[in-house]
């Protein structure tokens, strides 16, 4: 993908929040590279759906229904 859009901050404060008391830069950095590609495969989906319903805006139903 080239660029992270997500910040490291964030991903410690995702694992912070979910319990972890201590966090290594890989486990940041591995993180970040999962998020990042599941959104845009997410994301892919999502404007699927947009471009199916007659569409160029994407919605967040068109999110939710490519999460699912």
């Amino acid at each position: 993908m080239g660029k992270n859009l997500l910040s490291l901050a964030s991903m410690e404060h995702i694992l912070r929040d979910s319990g972890a008391s201590r966090v290594s830069e890989g486990a940041k950095n591995a993180l970040r590279d999962i998020l990042e590609e599941y959104g845009v495969q997410i994301c892919e989906s999502a404007i699927k759906y947009a471009k199916h319903s007659g569409r160029k805006t994407v919605k967040a139903s068109d999110i939710k229904l490519a999460f699912q």
